[in-house]
């Protein structure tokens, strides 16, 4: 019976052992957060070594912590651990002998830490790690032996450290590396074998370097690459076919940089490209043979640089483009008539920002799918008619900050889906040109968007009036015919023909200007009054016939001014206000004749009249006060002397 009691004993002893000793294996510490699955977080400046964390964490993540070194016991008692991080913790030595204990690690991520530098071959014991990250460090040399034994890597950051150069086999034995990123360091030449044994590499960053120059040959081996990225670097010159064996090349991006010309066929042998960037280049032109065939290109951006103008086929192996930025060229005056001929699926175009002056009629003809097209702040001063005639599904037309004064009235006629217009920035005229694109915006106001201030800057009488303000009936005298007549005193007979008729008696100019030029034909003061009266004035459908004696028409050559009276302008428009004679021409400056308008022109005439004769009735009232004060005043002072 004793013997009974005791094994119990015994078995209830071992039981609660076992108990206590999981439970405090499998306690989270209380700067860390543990998940049920296996992963575990730390955070805090309490933290200075790994602390101890139940033994089937896999994943385990400390940040912000004050743990400076990983030391050779860091990583013991965790078996199961795969993946280990220790980031922003001011980390600045590693062990020799930190990773002999958990050789099993797929992924060691040191990110934003203080390290310099590391032994050589610290991270041998990891034969499967398939992840290394040392980005944002201080490193500024790399043992070449620092990556041995990592036959299995797949992705590695050196990004954001102080690298300055690499040694040619620094990445030899790495051939399952997919990812590399070398960003943001301060290399200046790489070299020309440093990424032949990468056969595997997919995608390569290169971007915010200092290197001036590629070595002919350096992407040779890299046939299975889909993305390279060399943009912010100071790359003067490319060699000749340097990206010929990128056939797999998806992404390219080459701008920000210092190139002046780009090599014939440089981007030749690439079919699967389908985003490259140029801008920020200063390039001074373009090869005619540059694209090979680019069925698809998706994005291409061509901005930011010296060019003039373009070769008419640039983008002609560009079938699938949807989005082509060629905006911010500030020398760029010209483009080829056909050079979007070749881009049926463009949905996006922008031209902002350039130097174009001029647009050939037919430049947009065949971008039919296109819904955005930015032409704004360039200096264009006039549109052909057709220019955007065939654009079925265009959405957005940016027009505004050019030197545009008129547009054709039915320019937008066929844009049917319009939903987004810009015209304002531009000095526009609200001449007689200006009345039919006047009345298209009166009948799209809401597709104009900035109507508000798309407005006259000329004649001085429109000036700050809207487009959309502007009414049919204020052009009522653009039909007006303008008739220069030259009086020859011994001639009985002098013929005004309107429908242009000349005679060696007559000479008749027409002007679709003379709207600056109003009135009809005003009698002489004084004695051309007199002369006039003898004159006879016949008109017809077509002729008006002055008959004059030849003393009349002497004594009328004689009293007229004939800068005044050579031009005579048959329309009965508004009431012309001053005349100034320039060059043999008058001027004649007039307000339109609207009745609300002059109704209210009169009104604030009365109204600034009788304020005037109020302010004169109470100063003269004022005046009367003041007297009468002066007067009792004096007959105070009389009375106190006497």
């Amino acid at each position: 019976m004793m013997d009974l009691y005791f094994r119990g004993t015994m078995w209830m002893i071992l039981v609660l052992f076992t108990f206590l000793h999981l439970t405090s294996s499998n306690s989270c510490p209380s700067a860390c957060r543990c998940t049920d699955k296996g992963a575990a977080m730390c955070v805090g400046p309490t933290i200075t070594d790994v602390p101890p964390l139940p033994r089937h964490t896999y994943l385990l993540q400390l940040s912000g912590t004050n743990m400076n070194v990983i030391n050779e016991r860091s990583l013991a008692n965790l078996d199961l651990l795969l993946r280990f991080g220790l980031m922003q913790s001011h980390l600045h030595t590693v062990h020799p002998q930190a990773f002999h204990v958990a050789p099993q690690l797929l992924s060691v991520k040191l990110s934003s830490n203080d390290l310099s530098a590391l032994p050589p071959r610290v991270f041998s014991p990891l034969t499967a790690l398939e992840q290394l990250h040392l980005n944002g460090n201080q490193f500024e040399n790399i043992h070449p032996d620092m990556f041995e034994g990592l036959g299995e890597l797949k992705d590695m950051d050196l990004s954001r450290n102080n690298l300055r150069s690499l040694a040619s086999d620094i990445f030899d034995g790495l051939t399952n590396l997919i990812f590399l990123n070398l960003g943001r360091n301060f290399l200046k030449k790489l070299p020309p074998t440093i990424f032949h044994s990468l056969t595997n590499l997919r995608h390569l960053t290169l971007y915010h370097n200092e290197l001036e120059v590629l070595e002919a040959g350096i992407f040779d081996k890299l046939i299975n690459l889909e993305e390279l990225k060399l943009h912010h670097n100071q790359i003067a010159s490319l060699p000749a076919q340097v990206f010929w064996s990128l056939r797999n090349l998806q992404i390219l991006t080459l701008s920000s940089n210092r190139l002046q010309a780009v090599p014939v066929k440089s981007f030749y042998n690439m079919p699967k490209l389908s985003k490259l960037t140029l801008y920020k280049n200063p390039l001074l032109s373009l090869p005619v043979e540059l694209m090979g065939h680019m069925p698809d290109m998706r994005e291409f951006y061509l901005y930011g640089t010296n060019l003039t103008t373009v070769p008419g086929n640039l983008f002609t192996n560009m079938s699938g483009l949807l989005m082509l930025n060629f905006n911010l060229n500030d020398n760029l005056r010209d483009l080829p008539s056909d050079v979007f001929c070749c881009l049926p699926k463009l949905q996006n175009l922008s031209l902002k920002f350039n130097n174009l002056h001029h647009l050939h009629p037919q430049l947009f003809s065949n971008l039919t799918t296109l819904n955005k097209l930015h032409l704004n702040d360039n200096k264009l001063d006039s549109l052909p008619e057709n220019l955007f005639h065939g654009l079925g599904e265009i959405l957005e037309i940016l027009l505004m900050n050019n030197n545009l004064k008129s547009l054709p009235g039915d320019i937008f006629l066929s844009n049917t889906a319009l939903k987004n217009l810009s015209l304002s920035g531009n000095p526009w005229e609200c001449n007689c040109a200006i009345r039919d694109i006047a009345r298209w915006i009166r009948h799209n106001e809401h597709v104009l968007f900035d109507r508000d201030d798309v407005i006259c800057h000329s004649p001085m009488y429109q000036v700050l009036r809207t487009l959309g303000s502007l009414r049919d009936e204020e052009f009522s005298f653009c039909s007006v015919k303008t008739f220069k007549i030259s009086f020859e005193p011994t001639q009985l007979l002098h013929n005004l023909s309107t429908v242009g008729q000349t005679s060696p008696l007559t000479s008749i100019t027409t002007s679709p200007e003379s709207s600056t030029l109003q009135g009809a034909a005003q009698s002489t003061q004084g004695a051309t009054q007199s002369t006039l009266e003898a004159i006879q004035i016949v008109t017809n459908k077509t002729t008006l016939s002055a008959v004059c004696s030849t003393e009349v028409s002497a004594k009328l050559a004689q009293d007229m001014s004939p800068p005044f009276y050579d031009t005579l302008v048959l329309e009965q428009g508004p009431e012309f206000v001053h005349h100034n004679l320039h060059k043999g021409w008058v001027y004649v400056w007039f307000l339109p004749s609207n009745t609300t308008l002059i109704g209210f022109f009169m009104f604030c005439h009365i109204l600034l009249v009788a304020a005037g004769l109020l302010l004169i009735l109470a100063t003269m009232y004022g005046m009367y006060r003041l007297s009468k004060a002066m007067n009792k005043l004096k007959a105070e002072c009389s009375h106190d002397e006497g």
